[in-house]
């Protein structure tokens, strides 16, 4: 994810860019839809609204979620009597996605229990776009760091490889040298865009499993995957340290020899990831067979979704079922766990970054009820960040039996013993350049590489077994006696709890490249 530590209002993606970063997540089961076929990825209809309906309100988007005995048919009537327009329809899912501008829209549709189980607005702000900016910058690899790297490059090694300590951190050189994984497997990432015309990227990257899902209908038409010219490169980022190619040229991916897809899910100007983007990006993965998908982000308005809330309801509702439905299929989530140093174990948290479109209202949540999305959904990996000295990242989120596992997001007060001295995560960038960034963001598209990298090692491996080999395989870490803080100073680490094997700060504890492949 590429959230500030902070979490201030502002973007999804869970990176912590250039001083900070940013990322986040949520929970919810499936209920089976009974339906006549399973349509294609997503089916679409144009009709128009119903006369009567009142359309004085503002154009949102909305999620309604069937019940198991409705007919797709059926609802989709509902809805355009309701005054709403079909978007898409899932009918593997139970699921439409829909435009209106009635204010009872909702309320209308979720009187006919007959049909819906929820219905919810995915946004709190009309279909406009309003600019936000991310909470610091990228850091661009100046020519003197990267010729530091290059002359202290050893045969077999990437140009800019000497400043990857993260891979160093999780034997991934050492994996490199027995597996680089395999073509038959691909990554899905799902964020702000990918640059597949980087030098770095090019290689792996797979056009025919790419789309653009923004508004909730994948677009494949070429270069709709990439992000937007006044877009995010968090994407990309994320991009290079899952899969950039071994070529000679700057990085090396943690699986250099698996595919690489972008599925672009984030609003133009603002960057957000809303539910319909979501879903139509977890469905398409299914659907294209990619194997694992990597998560950096939290699925906007809100931080946590609450149960119960109705809006917020029917979100989980729809992204859950997406999940599980991709998880059926083949697919493996991976999520990063957050930027906001917060326990996402605990009895209670105040959100007051909810909702991010438009007003916040400050608020006290049961983090059990009220779901960080995807991250908190079940079957989803949760990953913690973690610096060059194996301490938790100060600005990451953590929480016992949540966090899964843990990998290197990067932190500006563990400096490594690199070239670079650089404690960030170094990366691609769009337009043929490196980067550095920290955060959950930047965690997790390093488990979704030691993922990819089992996958080709067992091909026949469910998404659960893949899992639980995540855990099994990765080392052990125990609770520290101190951490940095946001400052940079040395504290007791008092908010580390420990039990069955596992700790909040690292779960089951950092993932291993090299079992991976053995």
């Amino acid at each position: 994810m590429d959230q500030l530590g902070s979490r201030a209002p502002k973007k999804r993606s869970r990176a912590l860019a250039v001083p900070v970063g940013l990322a986040l997540t949520a929970s919810l089961a499936f209920l089976p839809v009974v339906s006549a076929s399973a349509a294609p990825l997503g089916t679409t209809a144009d009709a128009a609204p119903a006369s009567k309906a009142d359309t004085s309100g503002p154009k949102l988007s909305y999620v309604a979620n069937l019940n198991a005995y409705a007919t797709m048919k059926a609802a989709k009537k509902a809805v355009e009597r309701a005054g709403g327009t079909v978007v898409t329809a899932y009918e593997q899912i139970g699921v439409v996605v829909a435009h209106s501008q009635n204010p009872d829209f909702a309320k209308q549709l979720r009187a006919q229990r007959g049909l819906f189980v929820s219905v919810g607005a995915t946004r709190t702000a009309p279909m406009t776009a309003a600019r936000t900016t991310d909470e610091g910058a990228t850091q661009q690899l100046s020519a003197a760091d990267a010729a530091k790297a290059a002359a202290a490059a050893q045969e077999g090694q990437e140009p800019l490889e000497p400043n990857q300590w993260d891979l160093r951190t999780i034997k991934a050189d050492k994996a490199h040298k027995i597996n680089d994984g395999s073509r038959n497997v691909t990554v899905g990432i799902i964020d702000t865009g990918v640059d597949d015309t980087h030098p770095d990227l090019a290689p792996n990257f797979s056009k025919g499993q790419s789309a653009n899902c923004v508004g909730g209908v994948a677009d494949t038409t070429e270069g709709a995957w990439r992000p937007y010219a006044d877009g995010s490169d968090h994407g990309t980022h994320v991009a290079g340290t899952i899969g950039a190619a071994r070529n000679g040229i700057g990085v090396s991916g943690v699986a250099p020899g698996v595919k690489i897809a972008a599925i672009k899910v984030s609003e133009p100007g603002t960057s957000l990831f809303y539910t319909e983007a979501v879903v139509c990006g977890f469905m398409f993965a299914a659907e294209k067979g990619i194997e694992v998908t990597n998560n950096s982000y939290y699925v906007d308005p809100y931080l946590f979704n609450c149960k119960t809330d109705d809006d917020q309801k029917a979100l989980v509702e729809a992204i859950g079922r997406a999940t599980k439905y991709a998880e059926r299929k083949g697919t493996l989530h991976i999520a990063s766990a957050g930027n906001s140093d917060q326990d996402l174990a605990a009895d209670s948290l105040v959100d007051d970054t909810s909702p991010n479109d438009t007003t916040p209202v400050p608020r006290t949540i049961d983090p059990k009820v009220c779901l960080d999305l995807p991250t908190q959904l079940p079957g989803v990996v949760t990953v913690s960040a973690t610096g060059d000295k194996g301490l938790r990242s100060y600005y990451s989120s953590y929480g016992l039996g949540v966090v899964d596992v843990a990998a290197p997001g990067g932190d500006k007060w563990q400096v490594p013993d690199t070239p670079d001295a650089n404690g960030r995560v170094l990366s691609t960038v769009p337009g043929g350049g490196y980067g550095y960034k920290q955060g959950t963001s930047m965690a997790a598209p390093h488990v979704a590489g030691v993922a990819a990298l089992l996958k080709s090692a067992h091909p026949s491996a469910t998404p659960s077994q893949l899992q639980a080999m995540l855990k099994a395989q990765s080392t052990k870490a125990a609770c520290p006696t101190r951490i940095y803080n946001a400052a940079g100073t040395l504290v007791d680490a008092t908010t580390c709890a420990s039990k069955w094997g596992q700790t909040g700060y690292y779960g089951y504890g950092v993932i291993d490249a090299l079992k991976a492949v053995k």
